[in-house]
């Protein structure tokens, strides 16, 4: 029987007792203590590590910025809080967000090409830095700014000419609604000046979800000399800029790690060559999916088992409806499988071949598709890896009325 293979497993999950373990706890272990599933699992050792290998392979002069669009569970941001320097939003609804959790305002910048004028007097009424999107974005701002008695804190998103190779998104290059087109920088930054907003510098992102160095360090040259360009252009020191990020994780079979010694290389050579042009500009990644994408797992339970023209079918309780990307409906041309195995018995060989769906009724809800397994049975719990980031948050958790499923941090 054909089968396909199944994504690669991040390193760091370990087996306690013949089951899959997060946090140095059983899998059945923390579905009882959520009291059902479906459920996510957030890893904070997992967190810890990724953000600590990160700060070791760059220079010291770059901060982390945690893109919160990637996972917004509040108890995720709030142990991010003191692992990084800065976070980025993207609607009134994660300013909150980061407000109920504590997180300093100056410390939150706010990008997105559809801001309401609500969300922009939230953001200058709390000190948010607004990385604008396009001219009439900016002159709201100012007009909004006025109107409150508060200076705006303003930088402006770049659509740049050059794009991130082999990203899963493109945000850059050519006819974009992200950011303003290079060349309108340097008058939008002027008049952004003039109008005596608190100038914060630009924001360059070209792309996301790529795993190779090279197009992400050459991306980064790009960026530091477009930013030096337009500084130059607009006559004002540049405080900061944000780099964007598009650092990948291996999802799909033959998918390999970023090397991320390479691409922290590459930024010591870029900072040290340019450090007397950089100047006191802040440098700063943006960074969502490969701070929090492998550190979570979600998990469901098999309801059922049945055969269909020779083919075994587990049946869980989740669903397309939490990981949409898993099923393959969130952006993927070719569905390939996700990283996907038995939690209940996580140290045995496989020996069935089975096709992993989910509770709805729709022939799109596919988990995994002639997946290579233990021996499945009804009541083992099925986990998907790589759940940690476009998860809970990026899935219809409302379709056909099933709901959410539960999330916890370990």
């Amino acid at each position: 029987m054909k089968t396909k293979p199944l994504g690669p497993i991040p390193a760091r999950y370990e087996t306690l007792d013949g089951e899959l373990a997060i946090g140095g706890r059983k899998a059945s272990a923390l579905v009882e203590a959520a009291g059902r599933t479906p459920l996510f699992v957030y890893s904070k050792s997992h967190l810890d590590e990724r953000v600590a290998t990160l700060r070791a392979a760059i220079p010291p002069r770059i901060g982390i910025n945690y893109a919160v669009k990637a996972n917004p569970h509040p108890q995720v941001i709030s142990h991010m809080a003191p692992l990084v320097d800065g976070f980025d939003i993207a609607s009134s609804g994660e300013l909150l967000m980061v407000q109920k959790a504590g997180i300093d305002p100056a410390r939150v910048s706010f990008a997105g090409p559809g801001k309401r004028d609500d969300e922009l007097e939230a953001a200058i009424s709390a000190g948010v830095t607004l990385n604008c999107e396009s001219e009439g974005e900016a002159h709201r701002s100012l007009t909004i700014g006025q109107t409150l008695g508060k200076t705006p804190r303003i930088a402006i998103r770049v659509n740049p000419d050059f794009e991130l190779k082999g990203s899963g998104m493109k945000m850059g290059g050519g006819a974009k609604p992200f950011g303003v087109d290079a060349k309108r920088v340097p008058v939008l930054a002027k008049q952004i000046i003039a109008e005596g907003a608190e100038w914060r510098g630009l924001h360059i992102f070209t792309g996301s979800q790529t795993l190779s160095a090279e197009a992400i360090t050459e991306a980064q040259t790009n960026v530091l000399n477009l930013a030096f360009s337009l500084t130059q252009e607009i006559g004002a020191t540049l405080p900061k800029l944000n780099m964007g990020g598009g650092f990948g994780i291996p999802y799909f079979p033959g998918d390999k790690p970023l090397d991320l010694s390479a691409v922290g290389a590459a930024l010591h050579e870029l900072v040290e060559a340019h450090g007397a042009a950089l100047g006191d500009t802040e440098l700063c990644l943006e960074l969502g999916r490969y701070l929090v994408g492998e550190a979570g797992v979600y998990l469901c339970r098999v309801i059922d088992k049945k055969v269909s023209h020779d083919q075994t079918y587990l049946i869980t309780d989740g669903g397309l409806h939490h990981q949409l990307a898993a099923s393959g409906n969130f952006g993927t041309v070719v569905r390939r499988n996700y990283p996907v195995a038995n939690a209940s018995r996580f140290g045995e060989e496989a020996s069935e071949v089975a096709n992993v769906v989910g509770c709805l009724c729709t022939p799109l809800d596919r988990l995994a598709d002639m997946a290579e397994l233990p021996r499945t049975e009804v009541g083992d719990l099925v986990a998907v890896f790589c759940a940690g980031a476009y998860g809970a948050s990026a899935s219809p958790a409302n379709f056909l009325g099933h709901g959410p499923a539960a999330e916890m941090i370990v």
